[in-house]
């Protein structure tokens, strides 16, 4: 698989500048011909995920669903847990939030407990609140 960054990314959901925006897309194209995927990092969707909305205005429920839509296509695949962490129901008001959520999910995929003071966190599984 190929590892795309938060630029490549980023070009793919917002299609500017127009003509990285094309490469990107082409890259995606060249892999499914060779019969590969693109996969992408939780890092990755955590900045794409500020980005979208510091950088380019978009709203969170907006933002989660484009992250959702580039995973639904199948071209592109998530290496960690952000692929589930997104099918959370009203992510964008969701308390904890999404970053959080990718934090417990990625150590419970591990079979680790967190250790937080996020009060928030208590009704969580696998959360140990100080």
């Amino acid at each position: 698989m190929t590892g795309l960054d938060t630029s490549v990314v980023l070009r793919l959901l917002v299609g500017e500048p127009i003509e990285q925006a094309h490469r990107a897309n082409q890259l995606l194209d060249d892999l499914f011909v060779a019969g590969e995927k693109a996969c992408v990092s939780d890092l990755v969707i955590s900045e794409v995920y500020f980005a979208l909305q510091h950088h380019y205005s978009v709203p969170k429920a907006e933002a989660f669903e484009s992250l959702k839509q580039m995973f639904a296509s199948g071209e592109i695949v998530g290496t960690g847990v952000a692929p589930s962490v997104l099918q959370t129901k009203n992510l964008a008001s969701a308390k904890p939030g999404f970053v959080d959520r990718m934090i417990l999910a990625g150590y419970r995929s591990e079979q680790n407990t967190l250790a937080t003071f996020e009060k928030k966190s208590r009704s969580l599984e696998g959360v140990l609140v100080l």
